[in-house]
C-alpha cells in the first residue's frame, strides 16, 4: 500500500498504525469506520484514510458501495475528492483529500460563540450551494448536510463530505427511507414521514446551516422529531389545513395530526444581525412546503450574492455575480471575529514591499465551473501553506498566523469516529 505513516492516538492514548494495525474501539455507532490522517509515500501528499472494517459474513457494507459509486462521479471543487479505494479481505480503505477541520469545529474555534462574521458566512454559504447544486445536477441527494459533514481546508474552501446516506434519484422521484439528516437539520416533510422527497430536503438543510453560521446555534432545537416540528412551527408558523392537505397529496406517507396553531415570526427578529438579503434568502430556503423551496441553482443568483452592497468595504468587485472572497485561516488564538476582520483589512492594504505576482483574474462563475485536475502538493515541516490554484478564487498572501500543518499524522475522529469523512455503515 502506498499510503502509510497514518499514525495517531486512540482515546486511551495508545498508538496505532494504519493499515498494518487495526484500531480497536468500543462497539456502537461508528465502530465500523475510523478516519486517519496519513501521507502518501509516493507523492508525499497528506490525505485522509477512512478505514471500514468488514464483517466476515456480511462482506462490504452497502452504504460503502453506494458512497464509493457516487463519489467517483462527483468531481467538484466543493465536494471532497475520493482519490483511491483499497480493498482487502478484512478492510476497505477510502483515500480522500485532506481537509483541516469541519465547519462545526471551525465555528467553535473561530466564531463569536459559534457565530461567524458576514464575509465568512457569505463565502461558506456560496460554496455550500455550489456543491449542493452540482450534486442535484447529477441526480444525487446528499441527505445528511450538517456542519459536521462540511469540510474546510486551509485555502478557505468548503467541501461536502460523508456521502454515506446519499442516494441517486430519478424522475419520477424515488421512494426512499426517512433515514435522512439529523433531525435538527431535517426538513419538516421528512419529520412528518415523507418518503418521496427530492432535492428540497437538502435545500432545507442548507437553510438550517445558513442560520446556524449567522447565530452560532441551531435555529430549531427540538429534543426529537416531534418536538423539532413544534420548534419549526413556532418560528415559521403552523401551515393551514389546505397546505397540510397539499403536502399529504404530494407525499401520501405523511402522517397528519392536529398541531397547535402558531403565527409566523419575523426571521429578522430571530436573526437581528443578518442583512435583509440574507433574511430573504433564508426565507426562501426554509419553506415548510417542499414544493415552495428555492433550488440551489436559483439560490446562487439571489441578491445576497449578486448585490455589491453585501460586500464589505475594501473588497474589489467586478461586473456580474460577485463571490465572497477566499481567505486565510486565522490563528487559533486570534480572538473575536472583529479582530480577524481588522487583520484582513490590514492585509488588503498596499504592501510596502513589492507585491507578489497576482493570480490571473477570471469571472467567478467561470473559475468555479472549471474543475482542476488532481495535483500533487508536497509540504514539509516548516514550509508555508500550499498556494491557491490560479484557477480557483484569488487569494491574499498567507500571513504568519495561518493555521500550521503538523506533518505528523493525527487522528481525524473527534467526538465521533471521524464524522466529516463518514461514519461507516448505518
Amino acid at each position: 500500500m502506498n499510503y502509510i505513516q497514518a499514525i495517531g492516538e486512540t482515546r486511551s492514548g495508545s498508538k496505532f498504525i494504519c493499515p498494518h494495525h487495526v484500531l480497536k474501539q468500543p462497539k456502537g455507532e461508528g465502530t465500523y469506520a475510523t478516519v486517519f490522517k496519513g501521507r502518501s509515500r509516493t507523492t508525499n501528499e497528506i490525505v485522509a484514510l477512512k478505514e471500514i472494517h468488514l464483517d466476515a459474513e456480511e462482506g462490504t457494507p452497502s452504504t460503502a458501495i453506494r458512497e464509493i459509486s457516487l463519489m467517483k462521479e462527483l468531481k467538484h471543487v466543493n465536494i471532497v475528492r475520493l482519490h483511491d479505494v483499497i480493498h482487502t479481505e478484512t478492510k476497505l480503505v477510502l483515500i480522500f483529500e485532506f481537509c483541516e477541520q469541519d465547519l462545526k469545529k471551525y465555528m467553535d474555534q473561530h466564531g463569536d460563540r459559534g457565530a461567524l462574521d458576514p464575509v465568512t458566512v457569505r463565502s461558506f454559504m456560496y460554496q455550500l450551494l455550489k456543491g449542493t447544486a452540482f450534486c442535484h445536477e447529477n441526480q444525487v441527494l446528499h441527505r445528511d448536510l450538517k456542519p459536521q459533514n462540511l469540510l474546510i481546508n486551509r485555502k478557505g474552501e468548503l467541501k461536502l463530505g460523508d456521502f454515506g446516506l446519499a442516494r441517486a434519484f430519478g424522475v419520477p422521484v424515488n421512494t426512499f427511507s426517512n433515514e435522512a439528516s439529523h433531525f435538527k437539520h431535517s426538513a419538516p416533510d421528512v419529520l412528518l414521514g415523507s418518503r418521496t422527497y427530492s432535492t428540497s430536503i437538502d435545500i432545507w438543510s442548507c437553510g438550517c446551516i445558513f442560520a446556524e453560521m449567522i447565530s452560532g446555534t441551531p435555529l430549531f432545537r427540538g429534543r426529537d422529531n416531534q418536538d423539532q416540528l413544534l420548534h419549526i412551527m413556532r418560528v415559521l408558523g403552523t401551515p393551514s389545513d389546505a397546505e397540510f392537505q397539499k403536502m399529504s397529496k404530494d407525499s401520501p406517507e405523511i402522517q397528519l395530526k392536529p398541531f397547535a396553531r402558531y403565527p409566523p415570526m419575523s426571521l429578522q427578529q430571530v436573526l437581528p444581525k443578518a442583512s435583509r438579503d440574507a433574511i430573504d434568502l433564508l426565507g426562501k430556503l426554509l419553506k415548510f412546503d417542499p414544493a415552495e423551496r428555492i433550488s440551489a441553482a436559483e439560490a446562487l443568483s439571489h441578491p445576497y450574492f449578486t448585490n455589491t452592497a453585501n460586500i464589505p468595504f475594501g473588497i474589489n468587485t467586478s461586473p456580474g455575480s460577485m463571490p465572497p472572497p477566499s481567505f486565510n485561516f486565522p490563528h487559533p488564538h486570534s480572538g473575536h471575529p472583529q479582530q480577524q476582520q481588522q487583520q484582513q483589512q490590514q492585509q488588503q492594504q498596499p504592501p510596502q514591499a513589492p507585491p507578489p505576482v497576482p493570480h490571473p483574474q477570471q469571472p467567478y462563475r467561470q473559475m468555479y465551473n472549471q474543475h482542476p485536475q488532481p495535483q500533487v502538493h508536497t509540504q514539509a515541516q516548516g514550509q508555508v501553506p500550499m498556494q491557491v490554484d490560479p484557477r480557483m478564487m484569488p487569494q491574499p498572501p498567507v500571513h504568519p498566523g495561518a493555521m500550521p500543518v503538523d506533518p505528523r499524522a493525527q487522528p481525524m475522529y473527534g467526538a465521533q469516529y471521524g464524522a466529516p469523512y463518514g461514519r461507516g455503515p448505518r
